[in-house]
C-alpha cells in the first residue's frame, strides 16, 4: 500500500510539473552531465570515464563495484548501489559510458542562468551520456525522497556497446552465475522521450567476393570482383527483404567497401562490410531468415563468387511498453537489451533524438535531461509498485 500511495502521489506531481518550472535538481543534473561529456570515452578507451564515475558515485554514499572485463586491466563497467540487505537489487538503470569517434568537446549555448530551452552540445551528450546523467540523478532523486532502497535499485554503466557490446555480455554472464539477475532493466537509449515497444534486430556481415585478375584492356581475360559485388549489393538492396507490419523494413548499409590493387588491373577480390537492420523476428533467429534472403540474392548474380561471414546477429526485439503516461514509438537501431539475457521486464528509454547521435551536431537540451529524470523516476516506480510486466506483442 505504501509503494502504491507513493506512485500515484508520484504520478500526480510528474503530469504537474511544466517546462518553465526549474527542478531542484537542475545544477547537478547540469554538472554531472558536463563532467563526464568533457571526458572522451571513445569504445576502448573509456578508462578515465569509468575512473570518474566510481569515484562520483562513491562520493555520493553509493557502494560501487568496477567489473573488468576478461584479460582487461583498464575497461570495466561500473555497478554502483545505496545500501542493501541482500546480494543484488531487483531492478537496475542501466546505459553505456562510451561513445562513437570522433570525439569533440562539451559547449553550451542559450540564456544564462540555463533553461529548459539551452543547447548542450558534444560527442555522447545524447548518446548515452545524457541517459547516465539522468539515471543517476533520478536514482538520488528517488533516494532523498525515501521512494526506493538498494535492495529496489541500481545502476549499472556498461563499455563497449558501441562496438561489440563486450561490457553487457560480461555484465549478463556474472550475474547469471551468481544466480542475481535483475527482475526489470530499464535501458537508457536516445528514445526522444518516448518508451519503446520494440527495436530492429541487427546483423554484422562482412563480403568476400573472388573473380579473376587480368589487363583492364581486355575486360574478357578476367573476372571483376568489384562489378560482381556492386551489382549484387545493388539487386539486394534494391530487393524486398524480409518485413514487419510493427518493425518495418530490413535494411542495408554498405558501410565498408575495398577491393582491386591498380586502375588498370581486373581486381581478383573484393570485400564489403555490412550492417543490417533485421525487421523480423524471433529475436533468436529472425536474422537467420534475413542472412538466408541476402545470400540467395546475391548468388543470383554469381553462383560461386561470395563467402560470407556473419559473427554476430539477432531478430527483431519486443520491449515491454505498458507503461501509462508515456508516447510510444519503435526503434530502428541495435543496443545491449538482446545482451542481457534472463527472463526479466525489460524497457528503453532515453532523452535525446537518435538522428542527432553519431553526427557532427550532437546534442540535447535540457529539458529534455529534466524530461528524462522524471520518466526514469517513473519506470522505476512503476517497477517498485508491482506492475512491470513481461508483456509483449506475441
Amino acid at each position: 500500500m505504501r509503494q502504491a500511495h507513493l506512485l500515484s502521489s508520484f504520478l500526480f506531481a510528474f503530469c504537474g510539473v511544466t517546462a518553465q518550472e526549474a527542478p531542484a535538481y537542475r545544477d547537478e543534473l547540469l554538472s554531472f552531465h558536463q563532467s563526464i561529456v568533457e571526458i572522451s570515452s571513445i569504445s576502448g578507451q573509456e578508462l578515465e570515464a569509468g575512473d570518474f564515475l566510481i569515484d562520483y558515485l562513491t562520493e555520493k554514499g553509493l557502494s560501487t563495484e568496477r567489473q573488468f572485463l576478461p584479460n582487461s586491466t583498464t575497461r570495466f563497467n561500473v555497478l554502483a548501489w545505496p545500501p542493501r540487505t541482500t546480494n543484488s537489487s531487483r531492478i537496475i538503470l542501466t546505459t553505456h559510458y562510451d561513445v562513437v569517434p570522433p570525439y569533440f568537446g562539451y559547449s553550451r549555448s542559450g540564456p544564462d542562468p540555463p533553461t529548459a530551452e539551452t543547447v548542450i552540445s558534444g560527442r555522447g551528450t545524447s548518446d548515452a551520456k545524457g541517459a547516465v546523467a539522468a539515471q543517476t540523478v533520478a536514482l538520488f532523486d528517488l533516494l532523498e525522497a525515501g521512494s526506493v532502497t538498494g535492495d529496489d535499485v541500481m545502476l549499472v554503466f556498461v563499455v563497449g556497446e558501441e562496438a561489440n557490446g563486450e561490457g553487457m555480455t560480461h555484465y549478463s554472464n556474472t550475474v547469471a552465475a551468481q544466480n542475481a539477475q535483475p527482475k526489470v532493466a530499464i535501458f537508457g537509449e536516445p528514445t526522444n522521450s518516448t518508451l519503446a515497444c520494440g527495436h530492429k534486430g541487427g546483423m554484422l556481415c562482412n563480403v568476400f567476393t573472388k573473380g579473376l585478375a587480368g589487363h583492364s584492356g581486355y575486360p574478357r581475360s578476367g573476372k571483376s570482383a568489384n562489378e560482381i559485388l556492386m551489382r549484387a549489393l545493388i539487386k539486394a538492396i534494391d530487393s524486398d527483404l524480409p518485413k514487419d507490419e510493427l518493425f518495418g523494413n530490413t535494411t542495408i548499409n554498405v558501410g565498408v567497401m575495398g577491393g582491386g590493387v591498380a586502375n588498370n588491373v581486373i581486381p581478383a577480390a573484393a570485400n564489403a562490410s555490412l550492417a543490417i537492420r533485421v525487421a523480423v523476428g524471433p529475436q533468436t533467429s529472425g536474422h537467420l531468415v534475413v542472412r538466408e534472403r541476402i545470400e540467395e540474392i546475391m548468388r543470383s548474380v554469381d553462383p560461386d563468387a561470395f563467402t560470407f561471414d556473419c559473427p554476430f546477429g539477432f531478430g527483431a526485439v519486443e520491449i515491454n511498453c505498458d507503461v501509462e503516461g508515456f508516447t510510444t514509438d519503435i526503434m530502428s537501431y541495435g543496443t545491449d537489451i538482446p545482451r542481457l539475457a534472463g527472463n526479466h521486464t525489460r524497457h528503453l528509454y532515453g532523452p535525446g533524438d537518435i538522428l542527432k547521435a553519431h553526427t557532427a551536431d550532437e546534442s540535447i537540451t535540457l529539458g529534455e535531461l529534466e524530461s528524462a529524470v522524471e520518466g526514469y523516476k517513473k519506470l522505476v516506480l512503476n517497477a517498485v509498485s508491482g506492475n512491470a510486466t513481461r508483456k509483449y506483442r506475441h
